[in-house]
């Protein structure tokens, strides 16, 4: 577990949107009234439809008294290092000490090239941040002796004059994903802010043990670098999935977040202001007082000593990766404990692509029999599995959204969710098999078997459920290769939104209902018959 032992906060994240100027300022302005510590908004220069970031940071600076204020994060390659540093210095002087600084290496590179910016390689990306972080801090130290000098490959300082220092020490927020990115986190950078939405299972566990190898071998403490995590969800009266439910489930979630994954700064991407006024009134409340409960008693596995690592690999539950919290098998041989995610019913097409009353069911569970921790373990992987197809599809969501806004061209997105699991497994299970075998357990007999002719053979009464299941995957594979025409279409089309967010709604449909049905037929048949 990697709980740094950081107090915790909670922020708003704000579309800078130009059509209303004064709804983000408004926003942030009522993130400072319910009581939020952080107002952060993306810096997008490139985007017409969206205020300019620096200035419209300054203008919330004067418009409010506590809140801190961040980009979430910099665009970099459009922001002069130099000149950043002094601007930053500048409105934290101005604002007393509110200032932090998210910064990025860049993204959209043709928008980037077109603003004049110069189009770096992911390597030369990281070089240049690394370069822009030392002129910073040269300008910002203002009592040492001489010029600032960095002879950089991609940014350099001949001599150029130190200051003004900032009102207080100003945190540089790093958006990294990849190891060379979480690496230089780790050197030099003293928090860490990728996007949830973003992450599959496990990344934040390797993402702090890069950083943390990093800092030590930099000679820093690993707590010397703060997690932050961007957010999205959505407030129901009864949970449906991740950050979707009441806000007591939110609250448990973020907790276990901030206990296992050591997340101290949770930041809620959203222009609701009753998603606000909530996050501020219910979830920050109660997520403090379940982590601080957990850390008084110890079981958190953090002191406010932010080196305590006590499990350098940390166990992926499903809270730790985002996914709500579920039943977990327990030691011992038990009844079965392990519970498949129900549908929720919800669709958002009117398009059906098959009966959902046709679908057969397997053989009764014998109420008798009893499961070791071994066997409801493996049931419960293809739950977890599961869970990443569920993140995938929101990142999907999220991408045909930045499409839709013009922040993603189609090419990226088409190429980013090519390399999805959903995309890559050809819907078979293969990838379960794959995974469990290596990761559960040591004398499985499945390792070169796909796991439906197992269960085909082991248990023939389960054959026309697996049917049906193949033939679904099959229809999904045609829903995805529909979601991938509509964005070519996109293109082509003068308004082509409406038939793009049919396509993914259409996806969301299927799919979830498919993994909802897999899970209730074969979480048990898996537990009973593939674990000997």
């Amino acid at each position: 577990m990697s709980d740094y032992g950081h107090p915790l906060t909670f922020g708003s994240f704000l579309t800078p949107g130009n059509a209303d100027p004064a709804g983000p300022v408004g926003l942030a302005m009522l993130s400072e009234q319910v009581g939020l510590d952080l107002v952060t908004f993306q810096d997008h220069p490139y985007q017409p439809a969206f205020l300019d970031t620096w200035t419209l940071l300054s203008f919330v600076a004067a418009r409010t008294e506590r809140v801190r204020l961040a980009a979430n994060v910099t665009n970099l390659p459009l922001r002069p290092p130099a000149v950043l540093a002094r601007s930053v210095a500048s409105l934290d002087l101005l604002s007393a000490g509110r200032i932090e600084l998210g910064l990025g290496a860049g993204a959209f590179w043709d928008a980037i090239e077109a603003m004049g910016g110069r189009r770096l390689t992911p390597g030369q990306g990281v070089r240049a941040l690394e370069e822009a972080i030392e002129i910073i801090r040269q300008i910002w130290d203002a009592d040492a002796r001489g010029g600032v000098r960095v002879d950089g490959e991609f940014h350099r300082a001949t001599g150029a004059k130190r200051g003004p220092a900032p009102a207080h020490d100003v945190g540089i927020w790093l958006g990294a994903y990849k190891p060379r990115m979480l690496a230089l986190t780790g050197r030099r950078a003293d928090g860490w802010l990728p996007s949830l939405a973003y992450l599959q299972p496990g990344d934040l566990a390797k993402g702090n043990t890069i950083i943390d190898d990093a800092a030590t071998e930099a000679g820093r403490s690993p707590g010397d670098v703060r997690r932050l995590l961007n957010v999205n969800g959505r407030f129901a009266a009864t949970g449906r999935g991740p950050l979707d439910g009441p806000a007591e489930q939110w609250a448990e979630e973020l907790a276990d977040l901030a206990l296992t994954d050591g997340v101290s700064t949770f930041i809620l991407g959203t222009d609701d202001p009753d998603d606000l006024r909530r996050f501020a009134a219910e979830v920050a409340p109660a997520t403090r007082e379940l982590v601080a409960a957990e850390r008084a008693s110890g079981r958190g596995g953090g002191t406010p000593a932010p080196t305590d690592r006590t499990d350098p690999s940390p166990d992926p539950t499903p809270a730790a990766t985002g996914r709500p919290a579920r039943p977990r098998a327990v030691l011992g041989s038990s009844a079965f404990a392990v519970v498949p995610t129900p549908d929720d019913g919800v669709r958002r097409s009117d398009v059906r692509v098959w009966d959902e009353s046709a679908r057969p069911t397997g053989p009764a569970p014998d109420p008798t029999r009893t499961y070791t921790a071994h066997e409801q373990a493996g049931a419960q992987h293809l739950i977890d599995v599961h869970d990443g197809l569920r993140s995938e599809l929101a990142q999907i969501q999220d991408l045909i959204e930045q499409v839709a806004a013009g922040l993603v061209d189609v090419g990226t997105a088409r190429s980013h969710i090519n390399t999805m699991t959903m995309r890559q497994n050809k819907w078979t299970l293969g990838t379960y098999c794959e995974s469990y075998c290596r990761v559960v357990t040591t004398h499985h007999t499945l390792e070169d078997r796909a796991l439906f002719p197992h269960l085909r053979r082991t248990d023939p009464r389960l054959t026309p459920v697996i049917d049906r299941l193949e033939a679904e995957h099959h229809a999904i594979h045609d829903v995805l290769e529909g979601v991938d025409r509509a964005l070519v279409a996109f293109v082509a089309t003068q308004d082509g939104t409406a038939e793009l967010r049919a396509a993914v709604d259409l996806l969301s449909d299927t799919l979830l209902s498919h993994l909802a049905y897999e899970e209730r037929e074969l979480v048990e048949p898996i537990a009973r018959l593939g674990a000997h």
